[in-house]
């Protein structure tokens, strides 16, 4: 077996599973889930009626690169949406089996085991589970930069000295973040494209949650428009990933994309034809309607944006909610430890949150996740907001304790 395999942690639902073990919860009170980003809105009719009409191309083999309608349906789409000019089907985008896989796959293709001394990924913390994983399964050694409310959760890239940006061959971001939903800000961006520049790391941009935000004049900056912005012609070391999971409510269509950087494009589709990752033509057909659609993602913003409204009014006061820039997660600070307060919540008020030390490794003294808890609001309004009264409930116990 890899030995790489001893190295990786138990996955946060692992530990949630563990943390909730022999632990009773009052059967008065119906369960309501809260813990996985899985959207639970309903998947418009229109994206099931494309993959039922396109079932009888299940007979032919799909070709890793992709049908070149699909290619071209996205491209529009990030054309229309990050305000970029044309991009190239045919060598800037590939179609991916969700941007999860993608993610993980990408390390692999992208890190040189050979390199003297061993490369390094770097990711912020907290952070997405599968940015380590891919990294330490690619042979490379995780770097880590904390975010925290200090710094209204951006990163601080001096934390890592030169003499770690020097072996880095990867970094991945995360924008909107997953869990605090913070959004990139332009200089950001600039700080990153000249790292990149400096030592030829190659940027990993996360952007699953960059359709859900809550001011439809405002989306979120993305990596593809910031390069434009900056002159970057050609998104040099720079790879864009995308999903229909939270956009368009198909977590099970496992389909997104991967655009940017023509050159590592090229290589990474050499890759995945070994890997035989393509995605069924039915599956492309769906994505295709889904893509060209928008009326559907802006119903979709506008349910989020009720629920965010509603949950931070009533976690209002001392133990305020504060509002994400965007994506569908609170990321909540508690009075006592993140995990005490987690098996509470469960065992008081069968409300069932994540840990945020689940989500973060402890770097210089201090697990950013500490003292918090995501909150992914992706129920049904009203069980969102029945969960949140629960939250107000425990609260106040605590308060009284």
């Amino acid at each position: 077996m890899n030995s790489n395999l001893d190295l990786l942690q138990p996955y946060p639902f692992q530990k949630l599973r563990k943390l909730f073990e022999n632990l009773a919860h009052k059967a008065d009170l119906s369960p309501i889930n809260l813990h996985i980003g899985e959207p639970k809105h309903a998947t418009p009719d229109f994206i099931r009626q494309a993959m039922v009409e396109h079932l009888h191309r299940l007979s032919n083999y799909p070709t890793t690169q992709g049908m070149p309608e699909l290619r071209h349906s996205i491209a529009d789409w990030i054309v229309r949406r990050f305000n970029v000019p044309a991009i190239n089907p045919d060598s800037e985008i590939i179609p991916v089996n969700g941007s999860r896989e993608a993610l993980f796959s990408f390390a692999q293709a992208v890190i040189d085991t050979a390199a003297t001394p061993a490369p390094y990924v770097v990711c912020p913390n907290p952070f997405y589970q599968i940015y380590e994983g891919a990294a330490l399964l690619g042979g490379a050694s995780p770097q880590y930069i904390n975010t925290t409310a200090d710094n209204a959760f951006r990163l601080d890239f001096s934390q890592l000295p030169d003499t770690v940006w020097s072996r880095t061959q990867l970094i991945y971001v995360c924008n909107p973040n997953n869990p605090t939903g913070s959004v990139m800000s332009l200089d950001e961006w600039r700080q990153l494209f000249e790292l990149s520049d400096r030592y030829g790391c190659i940027i990993a941009a996360d952007e699953c949650y960059s359709e859900i935000y809550f001011n439809e004049n405002r989306p979120p900056l993305g990596a593809l428009t910031a390069a434009h912005q900056l002159g970057r012609t050609g998104f040099p070391r720079l790879v864009v990933f995308n999903s229909l999971s939270k956009r368009s409510n198909v977590p099970g269509l496992r389909s997104g994309f991967v655009a940017g950087d023509a050159q590592i494009l090229e290589k990474y589709l050499l890759y995945r034809t070994y890997h035989g990752c393509a995605m069924n033509p039915a599956t492309q057909a769906a994505s295709i309607a889904a893509w060209c659609d928008e009326t559907h993602v802006a119903e979709n913003r506008h349910l989020y944006t009720r629920k965010f409204s509603e949950a931070t009014t009533r976690l209002s006061g001392a133990a305020a909610a504060q509002m994400p820039d965007a994506g569908f997660y609170l990321w909540y600070k508690t009075p006592i430890s993140d995990t005490d307060f987690t098996r509470q919540l469960r065992r008081d008020y069968n409300v069932t949150v994540l840990p945020g030390s689940y989500l973060g490794r402890e770097v210089h003294g201090v697990n950013p996740g500490k003292n918090h808890v995501r909150i992914a609001l992706v129920a049904p309004l009203v069980e969102c907001i029945e969960a949140i009264d629960r939250i107000k409930n425990l609260l106040n116990d605590l308060s009284r304790a």
